[in-house]
């Protein structure tokens, strides 16, 4: 049956695949969806599924999934083999690890599984990548500070029409400053920066496949730990989060990337959740007001109560921690 593109991107991709790579399509399907301006597209070629990386480049390079898919998998880490590459029109041809990822496989009685062997390949990463002598940026101040100013630009004055005084912009900054301070006295390794159950594949129960990695750099070694265990897409309890971020405080000692106490290190991954959490709110605020992405406002609940929850435990924060609780919680009520 003939594949008939639906726009002008998928004519030029089929093709590419068509006269370029000599591929014979008998599929073609969206893959998956993304919050970025990247799409992916899953094709069959002699029973074989690969993936299509669509990426147009007046919005999107691709040359940073290349450079990190190359790093990543000389550490041993389990990202798509890149097939063939079309730099000037934006295409990639990937692997396909398949349509299930680790949000679908995630349940009571598989969490535990799951997540020792998402963690134990995060520690891998973290481990064979040379934070000092790799291309990787650093996660400054100043990108931390930028990320955080999506939460007041396009949650708290955007989503939900807040006209902050001067006193809660102190208190905002003063916030910021606090958590921007924790992020960078942390032990600094390779960050995989979206490290979360949408973004690990399901291959089997000790497979994880790792996608969405361009954005990686070189920053706090709680940073993905928190991506996963306080997940934007699915909430446990605390005990499981504690549990899990025990035994992997115990992995990275082992290994020699931390040392200290384990409440130290729990306060640096709270204290990172918040920074993490502020800017995801920030960010889904932003995919609905700029993008039309409307479906990314029904995880701004689970990760508001994330932030309000970990702030209450902070003496530092109880200022804002009243914020959210008295002021911001209220807004969101009625503007999502």
């Amino acid at each position: 049956m003939a594949i008939i593109p639906s726009n002008d991107r998928s004519h030029q991709i089929l093709s590419w695949l068509k006269n370029d790579l000599d591929l014979e399509i008998t599929q073609f399907e969206p893959a998956s969806s993304d919050a970025s301006f990247r799409r992916y597209f899953r094709i069959s070629h002699n029973n074989r599924c690969f993936i299509v990386m669509d990426a147009p480049p007046e919005k999107e390079d691709t040359q940073p999934f290349i450079n990190v898919a190359a790093l990543f998998s000389h550490a041993e880490a389990n990202v798509p083999d890149i097939i063939a590459k079309n730099k000037q029109q934006g295409f990639l041809l990937l692997e396909d690890f398949g349509a299930i990822n680790l949000l679908d496989r995630l349940n009571e009685s598989s969490v535990d599984t799951l997540y020792r062997t998402a963690l134990t390949a995060l520690v891998d990463l973290q481990q064979n990548i040379d934070a000092e002598n790799c291309f990787l940026p650093h996660y400054t101040p100043e990108l931390l500070k930028t990320e955080l100013n999506l939460f007041s630009d396009w949650f708290l004055q955007q989503q939900c029409h807040l006209q902050l005084t001067n006193n809660q912009l102190e208190l905002l900054n003063n916030t910021e400053q606090f958590l921007i301070g924790s992020a960078c006295q942390q032990k600094q390794v390779c960050v995989h920066r979206d490290f979360h159950s949408r973004n690990l594949m399901h291959i089997d129960d000790n497979n994880l496949g790792i996608i969405d990695f361009q954005d990686a750099v070189i920053g706090p070694i709680t940073y993905d730990a928190v991506s996963l265990l306080r997940d934007c897409y699915i909430a446990w309890p605390e005990a499981k989060i504690d549990q899990l971020l025990n035994e992997y405080f115990l992995q990275l000692q082992t290994v020699n990337l931390v040392d200290g106490s384990y409440p130290d290190f729990k306060r640096d991954f709270d204290l990172m959740g918040i920074q993490r959490h502020l800017k995801a709110i920030g960010i889904f605020s932003r995919l609905n007001i700029r993008d039309g992405k409307s479906g990314y406002l029904a995880d701004i609940p689970r990760t508001l109560a994330y932030v309000i929850n970990v702030s209450k435990n902070y003496p530092e924060l109880a200022g804002f921690h009243q914020f959210l609780q008295n002021t911001v919680l209220i807004a969101s009520q009625s503007n999502l």
